[in-house]
């Protein structure tokens, strides 16, 4: 954008980790691990001290989870996710925004979560002792069991259930010898080496790097890759949905709880979590919500698979190649401008407000007029014009706002609000000892005075009365869709 290990083994172990990013590199298989390792490798440093306190001071809560249908993931530049609709709820019973980072690797959440990176994890995680000495976990929300998944044969059909069960494995002794590759970061592997004790014969369990998630493995096992995998038994009914060929009736485990987790020294934190779950559970929303992910019909499958999806495409709406294409003119991300044109029409080319506004870009009829367009332009002209605006705006403020980043704030609260209200909160910023090149904490706080007569009446303010409040949320909404977009689209 103008946008102890001995010597003698050192070299073997550095040479089997560079085989193994290699392999990662370099094919599309999974990359796999067979070693009798701990499946866990928390952080042992002394975690940071921010509670419910701090959260609520700062503005946000900052939540730690995975790119997958059921967690977080973006459809047609929207995000969803059963664990993003809760977090999202959870934040607004907080009266505080919600920060979502992708972390393809549970295990490193831990140490994130340690670090102050991160409040919560939330993935679907089940609770093991494991865990419970690196983290304070919420009471469940959820309950599950392990279960295998494996493929059918093609010709099941014409087969009789006794012939069936001879292609396929129908309990765990069936494991013995078989491979099964697992998620070297989840609680599966742990759970394959206590089967092997109880079924009395060793399983080759192949654990894959974190980054491949139980979804990536499921689905490798559908298209024929490998044969077997485990995962929970929502996610596994969930995709079962989607892979016909899948069967995942086969029990690994007993029943086991699901909750956030948070980091040791977050009481606070962790009992408004409790708390909000109590309130929360029972509740008709909750159970629509988990039925919208868990219960899915496969017409809903176009959201996880599709190209709009970013579990599997990259694409956030079907106007982003003209967004890469303008984009050029002012030289910013295509996402930003995604996130954008999200906030002002959701991606509606017939989208109108009570202003006047119209459009993809929702410009002011004076302004279009100005760019040569009106409500009947295409899309194409429409988009050109919008950023033909940016850019001009982008120009006033180069030489009063030196930092790129910093500057993008200031074009899009005067795209929202016009240019002469965010002067005005500029002059108001130097008369209050603000910081005038710094949105966030400085212009912004004067942005919301200029509803206050004391302010929008003073000396340096020459265009009155603002609504501040409407370009403080519009900056601050486009900047964290666009962070979302940057985790998930490339």
């Amino acid at each position: 954008m103008r946008n102890g290990i001995h010597k003698g083994r050192c070299t073997h172990l550095i040479a089997a980790a560079l085989a193994v990013l290699l392999a990662a590199c370099t094919q599309d298989a999974p990359v796999a691990e067979r070693a009798r390792l701990k499946p866990t490798d928390f952080s042992q440093h002394e975690p940071v001290h921010i509670d419910l306190e701090e959260i609520r001071k700062r503005g946000k809560v900052t939540a730690l989870t995975l790119n997958s249908s059921s967690t977080y993931f973006v459809y047609r530049g929207h995000a969803m996710g059963y664990e993003y609709e809760l977090l999202n709820r959870f934040a607004k019973s907080l009266g505080v925004a919600l920060e979502i980072k992708i972390i393809p690797d549970v295990n490193a959440m831990f140490d994130l979560l340690d670090k102050g990176e991160g409040d919560i994890i939330a993935c679907n995680l089940a609770v093991t002792k494991d865990r419970m000495k690196s983290a304070k976990f919420s009471r469940p929300y959820n309950f599950t069991r392990q279960v295998l998944v494996q493929r059918l044969p093609e010709n099941r059909e014409k087969m009789q259930p006794r012939e069936l069960n001879k292609h396929i494995v129908t309990g765990p002794i069936d494991l013995i010898g078989k491979k099964v590759y697992v998620n070297r970061s989840s609680s599966f592997f742990s759970r394959l080496q206590s089967l092997e004790n109880e079924i009395g014969g060793d399983i080759d369990i192949v654990r894959v790097p974190g980054y491949i998630d139980t979804e990536k493995l499921i689905k490798r096992v559908a298209e024929g890759e490998i044969d077997y995998t485990v995962a929970d038994d929502n996610i596994a009914q969930l995709n079962a949905t989607y892979y016909p060929n899948l069967d995942v009736s086969v029990q690994l485990s007993f029943p086991q709880q699901v909750g956030w987790a948070v980091r040791q020294n977050s009481p606070e934190l962790l009992n408004a979590i409790n708390a909000w779950f109590d309130r929360y559970h029972s509740s008709a929303v909750h159970a629509y919500i988990y039925n919208k992910y868990f219960k899915a019909s496969k017409e809903q499958w176009e959201k996880f698979s599709g190209e709009y999806s970013s579990l599997s495409g990259n694409r956030i709406s079907d106007y982003d190649e003209l967004l890469k294409e303008y984009s050029k003119i002012i030289n910013w991300d295509w996402r930003l401008l995604a996130a954008q044109m999200y906030q002002e029409s959701k991606f509606r080319v017939d989208a109108r407000s009570w202003a006047g506004a119209f459009g993809l870009m929702q410009l002011m009829p004076a302004t279009a007029a100005a760019y040569g367009i009106d409500q009947s332009s295409a899309p194409e002209d429409q988009i050109r014009a919008a950023i033909l605006y940016l850019s001009w705006l982008d120009d006033h403020w180069r030489e009063r706002v030196f930092d790129e980043e910093e500057r993008i704030k200031f074009v899009l609260a005067s795209y929202n609000a016009g240019l002469g209200h965010v002067k005005d909160a500029v002059n108001l910023a130097v008369s209050l000892g603000y910081d005038p090149q710094v949105w966030n904490g400085n212009v912004a706080e004067c942005m919301l005075l200029k509803s206050q007569p004391d302010f929008y009446t003073a000396a340096g303010v020459k265009h009155g009365y603002c609504r501040g409040q409407e370009p403080y949320d519009y900056v601050k909404k486009i900047t964290l869709q666009f962070d979302m977009y940057k985790k998930v689209i490339s």
